[in-house]
């Protein structure tokens, strides 16, 4: 074991964490039979309801105040969580290790394993085939579409794809619309209502006002389409015949999940977890990549929908690490994938999250929940997982606010941003890719 931390990995996570520390003693290498590479498990020793082995008595202190703040204010109800880490060292623990309703934290989860599946770059692929010649203007057959998982497939996709086809020379379609694959549209999961969709944005003479109001919010210039099909949206799953007349590449993955983190969007999250075969498939992946044990992420969806959906604080904590270190070698970091405060809007826009701060929120019924990482002066980054349990949502959002503020206030102000979390990707701009593409290729 202490030939691992000789073989580089030691200095790999120090400087993933914003922070040069000294070499962990024998009690820290024999941690890691907690399964967790890169996170030193803390013995639960209990001492005043917070659990930590050689707690920091800063973050100890922070800690108490905040769960004291909590009770006076009578904001909490059953199991509160925390757990602070600075790089490879454990802080404080409050219930750390204990399973707890997580919410949208279960959007790390999908995220991850989207990454190890996908790569930050990969790019969902929608395709479109004619089954007959194209004469004056006419594509005498079907259109068929064949989807590829693309979450994002919105109204703006489609009118891309119908300008593309006008430009081909075709206007009418003398056959129906086939949808075949993995083709959604608007998060439209039945095969025929999608394709419903698509063939009413593909004819502008058909728009209704809401396709109308998103056009006008696209790129000054940009066409309005006009293909009619003759025929109906049917479902084909073995649909296969036909020459490729266009595809259309979704945003990069990276990009996808920056829109879903920052607005916390459900339908995509849970389109992702389907794409990659479910939540079953997300939690071994998630637990596998970040060294979870098994036993502190439990889902049953990859949104966080239901308070089945549950994590242990220090899990929450170790998946967004396995991301920051998944992206290590690419020109991206986890803030290119989440929202930062004083930066993105969504759900972080009306908070007072230390700014710069790197983060995922979570509300669901009684669970408000928030974790990521802060960059500090004296321990580097620290990475965090806050789960609580209440109704007054807004109270329980200000003193997550006000805890990390103080904990910045003990440990200083980061006088440089640290690489690990410097941002690439605007996550300010609307959730929605062609007006910002144009990736269409004709003919393969």
């Amino acid at each position: 074991m202490l030939d691992l931390f000789s073989s580089g990995i030691m200095s790999l996570w120090l400087d993933m964490a914003g922070v040069r520390s000294a070499a962990p003693n024998a009690v820290s290498v024999l941690a890691w039979r907690g399964g967790i590479p890169g996170l030193v498990v803390a013995e639960d020793l209990a001492f005043g309801g917070i659990d930590a082995a050689n707690p920091d008595l800063p973050a100890e202190a922070a800690v108490r105040e905040y769960l004291k703040d909590l009770k006076a204010k009578h904001l909490i109800d059953g199991n509160q969580g925390i757990w602070v880490q600075a790089g490879m060292q454990p802080l404080v623990s409050q219930q750390g290790t204990v399973l707890m309703p997580g919410a949208s934290l279960t959007k790390i989860a999908t995220s991850l394993a989207s990454l190890e599946t996908w790569g930050a770059d990969y790019q969902f692929e929608t395709r479109f085939r004619g089954t007959g010649p194209i004469r004056n203007g006419v594509l005498q057959g079907d259109l068929v579409v064949s989807g590829g998982g693309d979450p994002l497939f919105v109204w703006e996709e489609a009118i891309a794809v119908g300008n593309a086809l006008n430009q081909m020379g075709i206007d009418r379609v003398a056959g129906n619309l086939v949808v075949t694959g993995n083709f959604r549209m608007n998060y439209q999961s039945d095969p025929v209502a999608a394709g419903e969709g698509l063939r009413q944005a593909l004819d502008s003479r058909s728009w209704p006002r809401d396709v109308q109001a998103m056009y006008s919010k696209m790129a000054p210039g940009t066409k309005k389409p006009q293909v009619t099909i003759a025929g109906s949206a049917i479902a084909d799953k073995f649909a296969s015949s036909g020459h490729l007349l266009l595809k259309r590449r979704s945003l990069p993955l990276a990009e996808i999940l920056k829109q879903m983190n920052v607005h916390s969007d459900n339908d995509i999250a849970q389109i992702l977890a389907d794409n990659l075969g479910g939540h079953k498939i997300v939690q071994q992946q998630a637990t596998w990549a970040a060294g979870v044990p098994a036993a502190e992420l439990q889902l049953i969806n990859g949104s966080g929908l239901g308070v089945e959906n549950r994590m242990s604080p220090r899990a929450a904590c170790g998946m967004m690490q396995a991301i920051a270190r998944n992206l290590q070698t690419t020109p991206l970091t986890i803030a290119d994938l989440f929202p930062v405060s004083g930066r993105d809007k969504g759900t972080v826009e009306h908070r007072h999250i230390p700014r710069s701060a790197v983060v995922k929120t979570g509300t669901l019924d009684t669970v408000i929940a928030l974790a990521g990482a802060i960059p500090t002066r004296d321990r580097g980054l620290v990475w965090f997982a806050i789960i609580n349990r209440g109704t007054d949502w807004d109270s329980l959002r200000a003193q997550q606010d006000i805890f990390l503020q103080k904990l910045v206030q003990q440990w200083g102000t980061a006088s440089t941003l640290p690489l690990a979390i410097t941002p690439h990707i605007d996550g300010a701009r609307p959730a929605l890719g062609a007006a910002n593409r144009s990736d269409i290729l004709l003919g393969g």
